[in-house]
């Protein structure tokens, strides 16, 4: 920032004192949040709020911390060699929007200068002052500006300026016609070099410069004029706004309307359903008016858990409004509002805040944004109360809905299944006291993928038995790890996805059947069977040790048993044969 700026910043206070003083009407845009003045040397945080560069070094550290960083030719403009060094990073909080925000090491200067906000404190200058003096003489009426010295200047003074030859090249503007056009367009000038307008863009250093600069420190860069890369930078933040977070913004306003809309019915509704209980609590005595206070507590309790969840619902649609939309307005009021040299002056904290709320922002999905209005709460006059005082009442509140938490899954499907083979599990829903709902109606969806073929799926049938249970079959086609997704109005109950283990099917086969020479001989130790196997204690033929049952009609292979006509994928194979002999299997 010039010297002349920041004479002219540092008079600013006594001005926005003064508007106060008098009850005029101050463009917020020109006032700083944090000080309730004008502006003095405006900085943009990263998260695109702006204020004074004093009122950003006055906000007490968030956090604090030490971290190597390595200077780059485009943090000192090209001067000094890259080198190694400590430097601690000192996080704050928005004072706007409650965002953690990162300061640099040099403190608020190595911000970026908002110069919208300074044009708009010489514009609320110009509009609300009365007539200006001369900067120079100090004695003639102001009746132009330079924009390059930042200093009013009378007639005399305006010639003068015009014939010297240092400033004979400098821009001079009307202040009637500044006043009356309703904003302003000023050079951004060079913070190195004194009257030297950012004309340039070095693309290396990713930061608009001066000739001077260009020619001393960026001499071995790529510079190019501002007007030449101002489409692609502004194309870039065109592009995030129009076609991601406008859209966004939108539908976060849509679902916050609806959360406010359905707090008033919730509120609607409770004191609807509080009515009917007093009314029918009128007709009994002091036993029913205890059973009518127990009810309305219970229902006082409901609306206040409804409440705050609704309540934190608003709060947390609120925050991502609030972000989205400061940084909306501020990008579009740069791009409409800002030169070629102010938009790549704040391109990059523009872009990078514009981006982190791309890619960090939630989405409100209309699955979870899905307001309670208390239409599941209604009064039961009918229904037994039990016992007040020794008196049988009537009359309960029904808040039963369905808690995903609660609900439960039975059955071991869900786990463990074969391939080629059906498998079924039931899925019970269940309200926030752990008991099943009454009824069914509620749409189920179930979905099973294969975890490493994401194309293998695995057709489900859903049966709602109409008692808050549903019954669910599949047939799994390959084997292998399966995620099984079991969501009940577009949301996950507890536990899902779950893995599912689907194991090989059994395959038959045929073999040779051989006699158990032990067992067919009554443990005769000199029978010989046909095939050359040998058993344990050297008895000829296929067998085992026969341990705890000798001579009892078996056959087996390799010492395992299974059932009969089915074999397992291991090395030990086994079968049963119907007339005790053994069958030997080659896979």
């Amino acid at each position: 920032m010039s010297q002349s700026e920041q004479i002219e910043n540092a008079e600013q206070p006594a001005l926005s004192s003064e508007h106060e003083q008098n009850g005029l009407l101050v463009n917020p845009r020109a006032v700083c949040n944090a000080c309730r003045r004008l502006y003095r040397d405006p900085k943009i945080l990263p998260c695109l709020h702006t204020f004074c560069s004093d009122c950003i070094g006055q906000l007490e550290p968030f956090s604090v911390s030490p971290r190597c960083r390595r200077d780059s030719p485009a943090d000192a403009r090209g001067q000094g060699e890259q080198e190694d060094r400590l430097a601690v990073t000192v996080t704050v909080l928005c004072p706007d929007c409650d965002s953690e925000v990162d300061i640099p090491p040099s403190g608020a200067q190595g911000l970026s200068t908002d110069h919208l906000a300074l044009d708009e404190v010489f514009l609320e200058t110009l509009v609300t002052d009365g007539p200006l003096g001369c900067d120079l003489c100090g004695e003639g009426v102001a009746e132009s500006r330079c924009e390059v010295c930042c200093v009013n200047l009378c007639e005399f003074c305006c010639q003068a300026h015009r014939r010297q030859k240092r400033t004979a090249s400098h821009s001079i503007q009307c202040l009637e016609e500044l006043k009356s056009r309703g904003r302003l367009s000023r050079p951004v000038l060079c913070s190195l070099h004194h009257g030297q307008e950012l004309r340039l863009f070095c693309q290396p250093c990713d930061l608009p410069v001066c000739l001077e600069c260009a020619a001393t420190l960026h001499r071995d860069h790529r510079c190019c004029p501002t007007r030449d890369v101002i489409d692609r930078h502004g194309d870039r933040i065109r592009e995030l706004v129009t076609v991601c977070l406008r859209p966004r913004l939108e539908r976060l306003r849509d679902s916050l309307q609806k959360v406010e809309v359905s707090q008033e019915a919730l509120q609607a509704r409770v004191d609807a359903t509080a009515k009917e209980v007093r009314e029918f609590a009128r007709g009994y005595a002091s036993a029913v008016e205890a059973h009518c206070l127990s009810l309305l507590h219970q229902l006082e309790e409901l609306r206040v858990q409804r409440r705050n969840q609704l309540h934190l619902q608003k709060a947390q649609l609120q925050q991502a409004l609030l972000d989205i939309g400061g940084s909306v307005e501020f990008a579009e009021r740069l791009l409409s509002s800002g030169s070629d040299a102010e938009i790549l002056s704040a391109k990059g904290v523009t872009l990078r805040r514009l981006t982190s709320l791309v890619e960090n922002s939630r989405e409100p999905h209309p699955a979870t944004v899905a307001p309670d209005d208390g239409s599941g709460i209604s009064f039961l006059p009918r229904e037994s109360a039990g016992e007040v005082e020794g008196y049988p009442v009537v009359g309960i509140i029904n808040s039963k809905t369905m808690d995903l938490s609660k609900c439960t899954i039975e059955g071991e499907g869900l786990q463990r299944a074969r391939e080629g083979q059906q498998g079924h599990f039931t899925l019970v829903c269940r309200d926030s006291a752990g008991e099943q709902m009454a009824q069914g109606g509620d749409h189920v969806l179930v979905s099973i993928v294969h975890k490493e073929k994401k194309s293998c799926t695995v057709e489900t049938s859903v049966v709602d038995n109409s008692d808050g249970s549903y019954s669910v079959s599949y047939t799994p086609k390959e084997p292998g790890t399966y995620s099984v997704w079991v969501c009940v109005k577009a949301q996950h109950v507890k536990g899902s996805p779950f893995m599912l283990n689907v194991k090989r099917k059994f395959r038959r086969h045929s073999g040779t059947f051989h006699c158990c020479s032990f067992c067919s001989s009554g443990g005769s130790k000199e029978a010989r069977c046909g095939c050359p196997g040998t058993m344990p204690g050297g008895f000829k033929g296929c067998g085992h040790s026969h341990k705890g049952h000798p001579g009892k009609p078996h056959w087996s292979c390799c010492g395992s048993t299974v059932e009969q006509s089915e074999c397992l994928p291991q090395s030990v194979l086994t079968a049963v044969s119907p007339r005790g002999h053994l069958r030997t299997v080659e896979l």
